[in-house]
C-alpha cells in the first residue's frame, strides 16, 4: 500500500493552549528586522547574547519556543479528538511500566509447537492425493473469526471423508454486508501449500463435477466422531462426488483423534494467513503502537447488538437500559442462552460483558498504571464515547485503528468489516498483553494463537467469581485489588493442561495435543 505524500510537519498535532499569543509576536519581530539578520552573520557574540536574552524571556514571561520537548512522531498524526491530540503529541514515559509486574509474561513451561503426524496419517495422505473423485463445498457464516473456525472444521471433515476441499465460500453477513471472498482476506496459495500433505485444496469444482447432484443437509447435525461423519455422508458422497455443508459453527466435536487435533492447530495457526496487504497494514499499525513502548490490547464488547443478544444491561443510565429491554422484546430470537434469567442473574453467572468501569477496575487491580498504552478493538459502543469514559479517564493513552491510521489509509477498507476485523486481530495478536471483555470467537482464537506463539500473556477475566466483589460497596480499594489479583493468578495465559475427560478446543488450548516441552519426545515444527 502506497503511503500518501505529505509534509512531515503536517503530522504534528499540537493543542492550541501550548502556543501562547505572544509567541507569534516574538518571532514576527525577529523575522522583520534586517539589522538582526546582519548581526547574526557578522557578530557571533551578539548572536549568543540575543539567544541568552530569548531564553531569559522564555523563563521569566512564560514564552514557549516552537519545538516540542521530544521529536513528534508522524505515526500518530490524525488524532480523532483534542484529548487524543494532547496524549499523542506528548510522548508517554513508560520506563516504569517495563519493570512493572503487570507486564511480566507467564511461565510457558518451555512449550513449543509440535505437529508431527503419525505414520498411519502420512500413509493415508498418499492415498488421498491420488483420489480426485470427491469434492467438499463449505459455506462459512458469521463474522471473520467464526468463519475461521468453520474453515478449520471444514478442512478436518474433508480429511475424514478423503475429499478435496473447494475454497470455502464466505456467506454475506446480513448485519455487516461484507461481500469479501476467501482470497480477499486469506492468502489462498499459502493455505493450499501448507495443507498440501493433509487435504487437497482447489479453487473451484472441476468441469467433471459441475453438473453433479450435490449431497447436502438442510441443517448440519452435530458431528460427534469420524465414524459418524463417514456413516452419514460417505455412501452418497462416493456416488455423487460433491457434498455441500453449511452452518458448521460448533457442530464438529472438540474431542477427536490426536492427528485430527493437530490438523486443527495446523489450519488455525499456520495455514490461515491474511493476505499481504492486510498483514502489511496491520503490522504498520502494530508498529505505531510498539513505537511508544509495550502495549495492552482490549477486545471490548459493548455494542448495542451485544447487549441485546446477551440479555444483559449496559448500566449507563435508566434510559439506555430501557432501550435495550425494548429491543430485546421486539427481537426475542436474538437472545442467546436461557430466556428465564434476569439480567442481574446473568451478570452474577458471569454471562455478561464487562462494562468500561469494570474493565478499568480490573486492570488497575492487576497492576496496570495510568500511563499504560492501550489498543482497543470492537464495534461502535452503545452510548457513544461516554460509554467508555470511565475507562479512558483512567487510561488516557487509548487508541483504536481509526486513531492510528493516517488520513486516507482506511479508505480502501470501507464497508469491509471482515478486513477491518483482520486488522484489529493483527494489532491485538502482536500486543504484549491481550484481554477480552467477554467471551467470543476473536478471544478464543487469540488465546490459542498467543499460546501457540509461546504463551504470550492473555488475561481471562474470571467474571463469575469476581462480579460479587464489584457489587460489594464495603470493600476498600486495596482489599478489592488484592482479591481480584488473587482470583487471576492462574488466568494469565499459562499453559493449561487438559484434564482426563475434559473436552476443550485445541484452537484455544493447544497443549498438549499441538505443543510439547522438553519432557516430551515428540518432534517440533
Amino acid at each position: 500500500m502506497a503511503r500518501q505524500k505529505s509534509k512531515h510537519f503536517s503530522y504534528i498535532s499540537v493543542p492550541s493552549k501550548i502556543i501562547p499569543f505572544h509567541h507569534s509576536l516574538l518571532f514576527k519581530s525577529l523575522k522583520s528586522s534586517p539589522v538582526q539578520t546582519i548581526q547574526f552573520s557578522t557578530s557571533p557574540k551578539l548572536f549568543v547574547l540575543l539567544l541568552f536574552f530569548l531564553l531569559f524571556l522564555t523563563f521569566q514571561l512564560g514564552i514557549h519556543l516552537p519545538f516540542p520537548p521530544v521529536p513528534c512522531s508522524p505515526l500518530f498524526s490524525n488524532a480523532a479528538s483534542s484529548r487524543q491530540s494532547i496524549h499523542i503529541w506528548q510522548r508517554v514515559d513508560v520506563s516504569s511500566n517495563v519493570s512493572n509486574e503487570f507486564w511480566k509474561q507467564p511461565n510457558g513451561m518451555a512449550y513449543r509447537p509440535c505437529l508431527e503426524f503419525s505414520e498411519e496419517y502420512r500413509l493415508q495422505s498418499v492415498v488421498m492425493a491420488a483420489n480426485k473423485k470427491k469434492y467438499l463445498l463449505v459455506v462459512a457464516s458469521g463474522g471473520l473469526n467464526q468463519q475461521k473456525l468453520e474453515i478449520v472444521d471444514a478442512v478436518v471433515i474433508a480429511r475424514i471423508l478423503g475429499a478435496a476441499l473447494v475454497v470455502p465460500i464466505l456467506q454475506v453477513n446480513p448485519i455487516w454486508g461484507d461481500e469479501s471472498e476467501f482470497s480477499d482476506i486469506f492468502d489462498f496459495e499459502h493455505f493450499r501449500k501448507v495443507l498440501a500433505d493433509d487435504v487437497q485444496v482447489v479453487s473451484s469444482l472441476p468441469s467433471t463435477h459441475i453438473m453433479a447432484r450435490i449431497v447436502t443437509d438442510k441443517e448440519t447435525p452435530l458431528l460427534k466422531s469420524p465414524q459418524q461423519i463417514r456413516s452419514r455422508y460417505l455412501k452418497r458422497f462416493n456416488r455423487e462426488g460433491v457434498l455441500l455443508l453449511r452452518g458448521l459453527n460448533n457442530k464438529l466435536s472438540k474431542d477427536l483423534p490426536k492427528d485430527l487435533q493437530k490438523l486443527r492447530c495446523k489450519v488455525a495457526f499456520q495455514a490461515l494467513k491474511f493476505t499481504a496487504p492486510i498483514r502489511e497494514f496491520g503490522n504498520k499499525l502494530a508498529a505505531r503502537m510498539r513505537s511508544r513502548g509495550p502495549y495492552l490490547a482490549l477486545h471490548l464488547r459493548v455494542e448495542k447488538d451485544v447487549w441485546i443478544r446477551t440479555g444483559c444491561l449496559p448500566g449507563l443510565s435508566p434510559e439506555s437500559d430501557k432501550i435495550i429491554q425494548v429491543q430485546r422484546k421486539l427481537h426475542p430470537e436474538l437472545l442467546t442462552g436461557r430466556s428465564n434469567m434476569s439480567s442481574h442473574e446473568r451478570k452474577l453467572a458471569g454471562q455478561c460483558p464487562l462494562t468500561a468501569l469494570e474493565v478499568s477496575r480490573l486492570l488497575k487491580a492487576l497492576g496496570a498504571q495510568s500511563n499504560t498504552i492501550i489498543f482497543w478493538a470492537g464495534g461502535k459502543p452503545f452510548g457513544g464515547p461516554e460509554a467508555l469514559q470511565s475507562l479512558t479517564s483512567e487510561f488516557p493513552n487509548f487508541y483504536n485503528k481509526e486513531d492510528l491510521a493516517l488520513p486516507g489509509e482506511l479508505t480502501l477498507f470501507e464497508n469491509k468489516s471482515s478486513i477491518l476485523a483482520a486488522i484489529d486481530y493483527i494489532v491485538c495478536e502482536q500486543s504484549d498483553i491481550f484481554m477480552p471483555s467477554h467471551g467470543g470467537n476473536m478471544g478464543h482464537l487469540l488465546q490459542g494463537s498467543r499460546a501457540f506463539a509461546g504463551h504470550k500473556k492473555f488475561i481471562s477475566p474470571n467474571k463469575r467469581q469476581m462480579i460479587p466483589y464489584f457489587l460489594d460497596p464495603t470493600l476498600t480499594e486495596s482489599e478489592f485489588n488484592r482479591i481480584l489479583k488473587s482470583l487471576h493468578e492462574n488466568s494469565l495465559g499459562q499453559p493449561e493442561l487438559k484434564m482426563d475427560g475434559a473436552r476443550r478446543d485445541v484452537t484455544a488450548y493447544p497443549v498438549p495435543e499441538c505443543m510439547c516441552n522438553d519432557t516430551d519426545t515428540r518432534s517440533t515444527v
